[in-house]
């Protein structure tokens, strides 16, 4: 899993228009929101995969709003593709035949 960074951070407080005397808290909910779509979804790069960096980011949005309970609801579709494409990566990694392979 990787690190949230002091520029994730600073970059989620750009996003949500937020200054700088909450680093801690937004670290903290930043983290969670990792840990936890990483669980759901996959270990992901956040530096690199702007989908996956997208939930997160969602997710601590309404983490900081303290609507977390809307969150899964709104985004079930993406969270259900970045499962469903791990999946197939693994399936691909290990040679295993997928939809898109023919046989």
């Amino acid at each position: 899993m990787t690190e949230i960074t002091p520029a994730i951070v600073k970059e989620f407080e750009d996003r949500m228009h937020l200054d700088g005397d909450e680093g801690e808290n937004l670290l903290r909910i930043l983290k969670a929101s990792n840990e936890d779509l990483t669980r759901i979804c996959g270990d992901y790069d956040i530096q690199t995969h702007e989908v996956f960096k997208e939930l997160v980011f969602e997710r601590s949005r309404y983490a900081y709003n303290d609507a977390l309970e809307y969150f899964y609801t709104n985004f079930l579709t993406q969270i259900n593709n970045l499962n469903l494409g791990k999946a197939l990566e693994s399936n691909v990694a290990e040679g295993e035949p997928n939809a898109t392979t023919q046989v």
